[in-house]
């Protein structure tokens, strides 16, 4: 592999990535592409549903036989409501029994409902922790929240560029204290670190625990690609080795993609 610089290695790598999905068939990426979400309901979730309504369901039951519904069909289950126990319908407390089964209904759906929230937002950290592993275009993209990104206009482009250039592009005279010679005389008898040497190994090395499909940069070039194309491992090795001696690296591996989300109407004020 010929390449001079690290922006035309990424452009073959990048080619070369196009052009194996289209011999396979792969569904390349679309820019703007609404992520599906599943809908399927838990089995465990569907199983505490079901119990919540049958209970619902009993204690409307209740209800009305203790207002003086004695339909056969509310009399009936009501029979199978204290079904086990030594309770008779025709007891004089029934009514005060009634209200016991029907509270006791009531807190076991809150339980339920409890179980639920509880598991709900469990396996939302677990999905969100693995989907951060293996895709974190995937977890932003589902963080986002359409109802408050346009809930109103945006700030306006030309403020915002202002705003951070004033932070970031501006060049700003620091005082250094005293403190900055005592530090320096001290790291004085610190022996240098010796010369870093990048060798295809430690190119390897750090493709083989970077996550698959890690959200990319501008380039759009996952890792994964990285790991198979293993013949610009020594390319790469050397164009690295040559930006380390240089002090300097393209723009493409050192710019990240920055969305601005708005909070509320609070930030144009």
């Amino acid at each position: 592999m010929r390449s001079r610089d690290l922006c035309e290695t990424d452009s073959v790598l990048f080619g070369a990535a196009v052009a194996a999905c289209r011999i396979i068939g792969a569904k390349l990426p679309m820019a703007g592409r609404a992520t599906k979400q599943s809908s399927a309901i838990p089995a465990w979730r569907k199983r505490i549903g079901d119990r919540i309504a049958k209970a619902r369901a009993l204690i409307g039951r209740l209800i009305n036989f203790r207002s003086g519904n004695n339909r056969p069909r509310v009399v009936r289950t009501v029979r199978l409501a204290f079904a086990g126990t030594n309770i008779s319908l025709s007891q004089p407390d029934i009514t005060q029994k009634l209200t016991e089964r029907i509270d006791d209904l009531k807190q076991k759906i809150a339980a339920w409902g409890k179980r639920i929230r509880r598991f709900t937002e469990r396996s939302r950290r677990f999905n969100q922790n693995r989907l951060f592993q293996s895709d974190q275009k995937r977890l932003y993209k589902s963080l986002e929240r359409p109802e408050v990104c346009r809930a109103g206009p945006g700030p306006e482009q030309t403020n915002t560029v202002a705003f951070w250039r004033g932070l970031w592009s501006e060049p700003v005279n620091h005082s250094e204290g005293p403190w900055t010679e005592v530090v320096a005389s001290q790291c004085a008898s610190i022996t240098p670190m010796d010369p870093v040497i990048i060798t295809p190994d430690d190119v390897a090395e750090a493709v083989r625990r970077a996550p698959n499909w890690k959200s990319p940069g501008l380039n759009g070039l996952h890792h994964y690609w990285l790991k198979g194309c293993m013949v610009c491992h020594a390319v790469l090795a050397r164009q690295f080795q040559e930006a380390l001696n240089q002090k300097s690296l393209p723009s493409l591996f050192t710019t990240g993609i920055t969305h601005l989300v708005p909070k509320d109407q609070k930030i144009n004020s």
